[in-house]
């Protein structure tokens, strides 16, 4: 079955797009604020970077379902990576906040496409039984440009300089082809049938909120371990390992999901999300001597409630609705990721300039638990069979 999902029409130039889309994301979303604080920002100016970078996103996300209908899938995938790609070169101009936070803005859009068309895809290329796989596969395309550029970012533009990890941002350019050839087999399939159902956004409020809970974390930890932990090696260390960790439990978890169910595992990762980031702030809380363990215990186990909830919420997500509905619903499900990594970068960033980072990431940890009630209610309430 795992070779037929790899096999799948389609699936190697989504794969191709979204690998090359998400390097350049990877790659700036650590070194962007640095850029800031190099021309002098402060935390709430780093902040920031990340912040107007996701509300573009997310903006962008409410109007890809209608640009995809007038026109058409090749020119807006296409024009996502070139979004997302060219700007990053115009860094070099200058390391003033205000072309920073302009240059964001653009990348932004050029993201909200890239994960609105992307998640879309992939929930239309296999069957529903196959979904979940096909969902881990996909995200570990996405999470492997973050096992290697996450950590690497930071320090390639410390030790050999910003205009490498400029140069690596723009690499989805590079994925406006592969952006083509995808559209072409999609717009091969058959259409999907008009019922005049509407989409169910309320059943889609859940997973997006849980989504967004966790998504608050993880923004918070890449933007921020650089600036948080005491020694440049152990930040590498830990973003790595939080890497590694989400990219295997977002890749693995769809085919438990597959045999039984995504519910029964989101309220665990919701506890556990909470419990790793309580055991960050108490790690960071001398800024001149991060706790090294428990830095790793904790990122570890946030990156597996990371990852892992993104492929789980998105299931929970495309389970709702039929497939004429996949582009909307995969603009509810990214709206929730990428308005939770704004404001983890926004909120932490903004508490930490006035009290501390241990105490920012305290405020995250009881963002996470607050949504326990809703993980528990997808327990007790019954899948909708897809139509």
């Amino acid at each position: 079955m795992s070779t037929s999902v790899w096999r799948a029409a389609g699936m190697r130039p989504l794969l191709i797009m979204s690998f090359l889309g998400f390097c350049g994301y990877a790659a700036l979303l650590p070194v962007a604020p640095l850029w800031a604080v190099h021309g002098g920002a402060d935390e709430a100016g780093s902040g920031l970077v990340n912040g107007v970078f996701m509300a573009f996103t997310v903006l962008t996300q409410l109007v890809v379902p209608t640009a995809l209908r007038r026109f058409g899938w090749g020119p807006v995938m296409a024009a996502g990576m070139l979004l997302l790609g060219l700007p990053s070169l115009l860094h070099l101009l200058s390391d003033d906040l205000w072309l920073i936070l302009a240059l964001a803005l653009v990348r932004g859009m050029g993201f909200g496409i890239l994960t609105v068309t992307g998640s879309a895809v992939v929930a239309d290329l296999v069957p529903s039984e196959q979904r979940g796989r096909a969902v881990g596969i996909y995200g570990l395309a996405i999470a492997s440009t973050q096992v290697g550029l996450l950590p690497a970012a930071p320090w390639l533009a410390d030790n050999v300089g910003f205009w490498v990890v400029f140069a690596l941002g723009a690499l989805p350019v590079l994925g406006a082809p592969a952006a083509l050839t995808l559209a072409k087999v999609l717009h091969g399939q058959p259409a999907p049938e008009d019922n005049g159902e509407r989409p169910a956004y309320s059943r889609l409020i859940r997973p997006m909120v849980l989504l967004l809970a966790v998504t608050l974390a993880g923004g918070a930890l890449i933007t921020f371990t650089a600036q948080m932990s005491s020694n440049s090696t152990l930040t590498v260390g830990a973003l790595m390992l939080f890497s590694v960790a989400a990219a295997l439990s977002r890749w693995r978890m769809g085919a438990l999901a597959d045999r039984s169910g995504p519910q029964r595992f989101i309220w665990p990762l919701v506890v556990l999300s909470a419990a790793g980031m309580l055991v960050i702030a108490w790690s960071v809380r001398d800024p001149s001597a991060t706790v090294a363990a428990a830095l790793l215990v904790g990122m570890a186990a946030v990156g597996v409630c990371y990852g892992g909830l993104q492929n789980l919420t998105m299931l929970v997500t495309f389970a709702a609705v039929t497939r004429r509905h996949f582009s909307q619903a995969s603009a509810v499900w990214n709206i929730g990721f990428d308005a939770g990594t704004g404001l983890g970068s926004v909120v932490v960033g903004l508490v930490a300039a006035g009290s501390s980072f241990s105490t920012a990431m305290v405020v995250v940890a009881g963002t996470c638990l607050a949504t326990l009630p809703l993980a528990l209610a997808l327990v007790r309430s019954r899948p909708r069979v897809e139509g």
